[in-house]
């Protein structure tokens, strides 16, 4: 058992500390973001915060600080939030009305005041907690959903990584919890010798998700990107007593495929509907709606299409066989290896080195 609870007292220093060391790095580092770096940064110290009681317990000699120590962790749910809001839009702004998102927090600081931590209150405490958390966790996912829809409606490059990350953490972070609803299950109950398992789980959970961001953050800095806050579905913007006739979408459609083939568009990696909107001279609602609905595409593969189909002329052409890969990814408007690779893949189910091996042995 000593050797059980050391492990857990040098999970819980090693855990503590990098969070630390993390909330210092993202506080002082430099980037045109700077809100979302923040609130992480507050959402790691708050958990650490938290975390202290896994290797000491001299917070309980100082009650306002246990008090403090205890509702805090009423905190961390609003701030991941928050701070998901503002890794996915950019324009997102913190304002006063967030405030409520401290409401529970401030309401057991006066609570645990006033009832030294009693039964009814503790109980009380851990209930609103969970539900707490669920809350939050079905509004992150929400959320998420969301971004994903209108980016791909919106934007043509592949960095919406954002919302693969952030839905990691968020499942992660799912899990981790079970274990705490077990915990709490087996300390109230005749199983208790094994809530010091449950606490080594927790232990490396915790160490896990934090490393797993540290490495994402080291390696994909282009998290802290996002969208415009005020881009909504197109399903929820579709007024259906006013959609546009055939007639109007197939002259928009014959204009936009026009302009595709002639001015190749999609070679811009940044493009965006609104800026396509702007070049054919197509209302972005009216382009949107032909390419979501009458096409049946989300505007992210419509570019993509193109953008293969344009790598593909290149792989089959003898007279580039010399041009790398990764000079022709660039080329067609892709920005990153990886995305290039998975949009070929699934529109060819080869891989571009394989289809230029077959395209160019068919033509010897």
């Amino acid at each position: 058992m000593e050797n059980k609870i050391e492990l857990i007292q040098s999970i819980g220093k090693i855990v503590v500390f990098i969070m630390i060391l993390l909330s210092i790095f993202l506080f002082t580092v430099k980037t045109k973001h700077k809100l979302p770096n923040i609130l992480f940064g507050l959402y790691l110290l708050v958990i650490a915060f938290d975390l202290i009681g896994l290797f000491t317990n001299k917070t309980l000699e100082y009650p306002n600080i246990n008090i403090l120590k205890t509702s805090s962790s009423l905190l961390q749910l609003p701030l991941f939030y928050l701070y998901v809001l503002s890794a996915c839009y950019t324009n997102f702004k913190i304002k006063k009305t967030h405030v409520i998102h401290a409401f529970l927090f401030l309401l057991f600081l006066f609570i645990f005041k006033i009832t030294s931590f009693s039964n009814q209150s503790f109980m009380f405490f851990e209930v609103i907690a969970e539900l707490q958390f669920f809350t939050y966790i079905i509004a992150i996912f929400f959320i998420l959903r969301k971004y994903k829809t209108v980016y791909l409606e919106n934007y043509s490059n592949a960095n919406y990584a954002i919302y693969k990350w952030l839905f990691q953490i968020t499942v992660f972070s799912c899990i981790a919890h079970t274990f705490v609803i077990t915990r709490w299950y087996l300390s109230n109950s005749t199983l208790q010798e094994y809530v010091l398992n449950i606490n080594i789980l927790i232990s490396f959970s915790v160490l896990s998700i934090t490393v797993f961001f540290v490495l994402k953050a080291l390696y994909k800095p282009e998290l802290f990107t996002g969208i415009n806050i005020n881009l909504r579905p197109l399903k929820s913007t579709i007024d259906k007593n006013t959609t546009q006739t055939n007639v109007n979408e197939n002259k928009h459609l014959e204009k936009l495929s026009l302009f595709m083939e002639k001015e190749k568009p999609f070679l811009d990696f940044e493009l965006t509907l609104q800026k396509l909107a702007f070049q054919t001279d197509i209302p972005e609602r009216e382009l949107s709606i032909v390419i979501n609905h009458h096409l049946g595409k989300h505007f992210f593969d419509f570019i993509n299409e193109y953008r293969i189909q344009e790598a593909k002329a290149i792989l089959e052409n003898p007279n580039e066989k010399e041009v790398t890969v990764l000079e022709i990814l660039y080329k067609v408007g892709f920005n990153s290896k990886s995305s290039f690779y998975t949009a070929f893949k699934k529109i060819t189910n080869q891989t571009p080195t394989q289809y230029r091996k077959q395209a160019l042995s068919n033509k010897a």
